[in-house]
């Protein structure tokens, strides 16, 4: 019996007559959204003449990119766009993990080589092509990410293959070619295979190119742990590999990590968590969400039944969505939750990688969280200029790097598709501009280290090249300015090409079909088919206008100024990686609950949506001295040092605490081995008894400082991944644990930024023994600190009312709060200042209400306000100290 799901806009078994409807259906989306914007949003379209405009802006962009990479990189694996050179594995600093990527084969090459069609570029791509047959080796002693090089390099070789081949069939190009880059592409699958010989059938993380995983040689197999998305996202590439040469051993077992993954799911929520145990199949971060770490499972389930249309992958994915838009969408937001208990999310921030998902919503047909999820997104940008790798829910930076990374582009490509709405145009006019504007060098474009300074760092990722500059020429480029027709290609999450028509034209080897029990569940107009804008918006061709219009202010960029009725203290309840409790603990304010929460007078205020109020009673006393975050340092004490070498480090809040180690902590430095050390530590011995040095990344502080204490050492340094930080730009912050119990670290734990590091790893290199003394820098500050973290300001309401000429100086406060008893502020109950709490998205404010029990003095009036770069600095006599910014969780 047919069924519901025929009328779909994606090639299945079916036959080629369903392509032919699935284009005919697309064309009429498109042309009757575009017809229907055009009519009623005149003022905001976009001239042909200005699409081409930026179109060619774009290529221009991409020959600044690709032409400096091919003139001063390759056949490096990438370009550094500052030093304006290659980056080698082995000859650069070692950046652990994000050097898995790289694997001696020129992956920036391969990474852009569908690009090159897309763009038109056809002489470009068949002289790349040459290159890559006759230069590039896959056999190299190297470890390499199993995931990264799936999708960047197998992925690479495939689409470059269906290109090289639809171009040669054409007749015009490539007549020479004879499937080379399919070979490649087969070899390199073969040597990825060792990777999915475990018990579970979830593939090891990482692979020797040359070596496998189980030789002695390989220098890799004792990880135990991979991402739900490293194992989730094979089998698009895999399942092409297999049907493109006929040998079906890759398919097979990129379905059965399929298969596991979808059993091992949490039944009650139908959640996923972030990472699982490769041998055992059990859960190690049960935090669920669609960010970093599962982003691209989720998009595989849906991708894999469009390109092989196996019905099992929709509906494994229309159950998983149906549980993502109940527990982790919180329209505009996308918030991890605990996937045994989904009611409550784990965490303030979302990071950058969760901006695919409105375009993979596209896909299922939901336009309306799609739309408002990408509003919200476009919003962050507006405000930060890009998006930073992680942000607060009050759209604040939690991290700062951007890696030039294409997901908003990419969601902001199917939305325009998918409405004909002129407005996302403007929004990737607007990524044109910055790009230009903020990442462009002279060689190329470089990420950008914070987002806050502008600082560049010295990485070009080939992605870059890869899916950027895709998706934003596909925007502004017509169907007929395209050398292919688009519609007959799937994106991979590299957005490499693999043709629809591959289910039909290359059918599943035999006994490859996964089965599947079904699974009720409940099902909606769009589970089994396109979706259509007059459907969803009848007789309403603004609808995405209007949804977008209750997100346009969202983080306060853009938005009319209207004098505040009240004055403000506004609490920094955000980029500082502390949860609010804990960051209201650490500025001296206990909270008092009470059973009985009663909500604020609203009635001379105006409700704005996602504003909530709760009254508080707050009583505001001078602070005693409380505890300062203290500047520690790392002193290298062997010869020929002698201590006159110090390294500025930041401490940690969990572990030995080092001030009360009368003479620090001393010891000769060892680097752990693998230098994340998020895993078993392969030189154990070696570091037993010495004080070993960490790279930050990939995992949490506390597991790093568990893996090396269970190894014996007595303290480790912590060195910042990320390039050109230093202690003199970058204020240090507080390390702190992971959320659960820290009791059982016990070792000495301080952290240093990437400049520092590198003195002190040079110094290792170059002396072999170094010792080093891990100790506070100062042990005792200033009377007059503040212990809130911020600084509160005297503020001048009216010229007339309070005025000094003494210099301003920071008052320092404790605040108790408890809930307001019903009517007790009527009733004069409150003894002092009173304040009340307006709990809104952009931040906390506390608003002087009313002063009851004694004369309002006009001094008593102030204002504070915390902004991102307020932050407390020691009040010793030494002025020159490095001022400290609140506890970071970032590892």
């Amino acid at each position: 019996m047919r069924r519901i799901r025929d009328k779909l806009c994606c090639v299945h078994p079916s036959g080629a007559g369903m392509m032919m409807m699935m284009m005919m259906m697309i064309k009429t989306l498109l042309i009757t959204g575009l017809l229907g914007w055009v009519k009623c949003q005149e003022g905001q379209s976009m001239t042909p003449e200005e699409k081409t405009v930026i179109r060619d802006q774009i290529l221009e962009m991409f020959d600044h990119a690709y032409g400096s990479y091919m003139k001063y990189a390759y056949p490096a694996d990438e370009l550094m766009p500052l030093s304006c050179r290659g980056r080698v594995r082995g000859q650069e600093p070692n950046r652990g993990d994000i050097d898995d990527s790289l694997g001696k084969f020129s992956l920036t090459l391969i990474d852009t080589l569908d690009t090159l069609v897309v763009l038109n570029k056809l002489d470009e791509f068949e002289d790349a092509v040459r290159k890559a047959v006759r230069d590039v080796r896959l056999d190299n002693d190297v470890v390499v990410s199993v995931f990264e090089t799936n999708i960047r390099v197998l992925g690479g070789l495939l689409g470059a293959h269906v290109m090289a081949d639809m171009l040669r069939q054409r007749g015009d190009k490539m007549q020479w070619y004879q499937d080379e880059l399919l070979h490649m592409a087969k070899e390199l699958g073969h040597r990825l295979l060792p990777a999915f010989n475990t018990t579970s059938g979830l593939p090891y993380p990482k692979v020797n190119l040359r070596y496998g995983v189980l030789n002695p040689l390989s220098r890799t197999g004792t990880e135990s742990d991979t991402c739900t998305a490293c194992a989730g996202t094979m089998i698009l590439e895999f399942a092409a590999l297999s049907r493109m040469s006929g040998e079906s051993v890759f398919e097979e077992n990129a379905r059965k990590a399929m298969d596991v993954l979808w059993e091992r799911r949490q039944r009650g929520s139908d959640l996923v968590g972030t990472v699982i145990n490769i041998h055992n199949g059990e859960w190690v971060r049960r935090d669920s969400g669609v960010g970093a770490g599962i982003d691209s499972y989720y998009e595989y389930l849906m991708k894999a039944y469009i390109l092989l249309g196996d019905n099992v992958f929709l509906e494994r994915f229309n159950i998983h969505y149906s549980a993502i838009m109940k527990y982790i969408s919180q329209p505009p937001l996308l918030l991890n939750v605990h996937m045994h208990n989904p009611t409550v999310s784990v965490r303030s921030w979302m990071d950058s990688l969760l901006a695919f998902f409105p375009g993979l919503q596209v896909l299922r047909g939901d336009l309306k969280p799609a739309i408002e999820t990408h509003e919200m997104l476009y919003q962050v940008t507006k405000q930060h200029k890009f998006l930073p790798e992680a942000f607060t829910t009050e759209f604040r930076v939690h991290w700062g790097q951007h890696l030039l990374r294409p997901e908003f582009a990419e969601s902001t490509y199917y939305l325009y598709k998918a409405t004909g709405d002129p407005y996302y145009l403007r929004v990737g006019q607007s990524i044109v501009e910055k790009l230009n504007a903020y990442a462009r060098v002279p060689c190329g474009f470089a990420a950008v280290q914070d987002v806050r300074t502008g600082a560049h760092e010295d990485r070009m990722d080939s992605f870059f090249l890869a899916e950027m500059f895709k998706y934003l020429y596909l925007l502004f480029s017509e169907k007929s300015q395209l050398p292919i027709d688009i519609d007959d290609y799937i994106f991979t999450t590299e957005a490499h090409l693999l043709p629809v028509s591959l289910s039909t034209t290359q059918p599943p080897c035999q006994g490859n079909t996964t089965e599947t029990v079904p699974v009720s569940q409940e099902e909606d107009l769009f589970t089994h088919s396109c979706p259509s804008t007059e459907t969803l918006f009848p007789n309403n061709p603004s609808f995405a206008k209007t949804i977008r219009d209750s997100y346009k202010y969202l983080t306060g960029v853009g938005r009319a100024f209207r004098p505040s009725p009240v004055r403000e203290i506004e609490l920094p309840l955000h980029d500082n990686g502390m949860e609010p409790v804990e960051f209201l603990k650490s500025m001296g304010i206990s909270l008092t609950p009470l059973n009985e929460v009663t909500a604020g007078n609203s009635g001379s205020r105006k409700e704005h949506k996602g504003v909530y109020r709760v009254k508080l009673v707050a009583e505001v006393s001078q602070t005693p001295e409380e505890e300062e975050v203290v500047p520690h340092v790392v002193q290298l004490i062997s010869p020929p040092f002698l201590g006159r070498t110090v390294l500025t480090a930041g401490p940690a809040k969990f572990g030995m605490d080092l001030s009360k180690q009368e003479h620090g902590v001393k010891g000769s430095i060892v680097k752990a081995s693998p230098y994340t050390a998020c895993g078993p530590i392969d030189n154990a011995v070696e570091l037993k008894g010495h004080i070993a040095l960490a790279l930050r990344g990939d995992c949490m502080f506390a597991a790093k400082a568990r893996w090396l204490q269970e190894a014996g050492a007595i303290g480790v340094i912590f060195i910042d991944h990320r390039e050109g930080s230093n202690s003199e730009e970058t204020p240090l912050f507080q390390m702190v644990g992971d959320g659960d119990s820290t009791d059982d670290i016990t070792l000495a734990l301080v952290f240093l930024f990437s400049r520092e590091g590198a003195v002190l790893t040079a110094a290792l290199e170059e002396h072999h023994n170094v010792d080093v003394l891990l100790l506070p820098k100062e042990r005792q500050l200033g009377h007059a600190c503040l212990s809130t973290q911020f600084k509160v300001h005297s503020f001048l309401l009216k010229s007339h009312i309070f005025k000094t000429d003494k210099t301003e100086k920071p008052v320092g406060m404790n605040i108790k709060l408890r809930l307001a008893e019903e009517g007790e502020l009527e009733a004069g109950a409150a003894i002092g200042p009173t304040l009340e709490f307006v709990l809104k998205k952009e931040g906390v404010l506390l608003e002087e209400e009313v002063l009851r029990g004694e004369q309002k003095s006009e001094q008593q009036q102030f204002f504070a306000k915390a902004t991102e770069n307020d932050r407390t600095e020691p009040c010793s006599a030494d002025s020159s100290q490095t001022p400290n910014s609140g506890p970071n969780t970032n590892p």
